[in-house]
């Protein structure tokens, strides 16, 4: 069975800076490589995309946070990371991890995390 579980989420003003952790286990069940990626849903907006890395680590990011959120992976602990910068009062939201894997586009998903940017 796939877990994720998440960290690091919290209060920060404007201009701070959080990490995220999402540490993957179970990931032994998966077929083939997997795209990890981190989301967010505001209340009564959306889930959109924030950022996704690649197994041979290509990146995407949405453009609201380019240049000030920077998503890595670290392969031999099975955990990917969110740096998130420069924070501002619309990033606020759940966070949530993500795995899909490549070859079954099955997804799995972290319980969330509450990142709120208020001064």
């Amino acid at each position: 069975q796939v877990q994720l579980v998440e960290s690091g989420g919290g209060l920060e003003q404007p201009g701070g800076s959080l990490r995220l952790s999402c540490a993957a286990s179970g990931t032994g069940s998966i077929f083939g490589p997997y795209t990890l990626g981190w989301y967010r849903q505001a209340p009564g907006k959306q889930r959109e995309l924030v950022a996704a890395i690649r197994s041979g680590g290509s990146t995407n990011y949405a453009d609201s946070v380019k240049g000030r959120f920077t998503i890595s992976r670290d392969n031999a602990k099975n955990t990917v990371y969110l740096q998130m910068n420069s924070l501002k009062p619309e990033d606020t939201a759940a966070y949530y991890c993500n795995l899909r894997a490549t070859i079954t586009k099955r997804d799995y998903w972290g319980q969330g995390t509450q990142v709120t940017v208020s001064s």
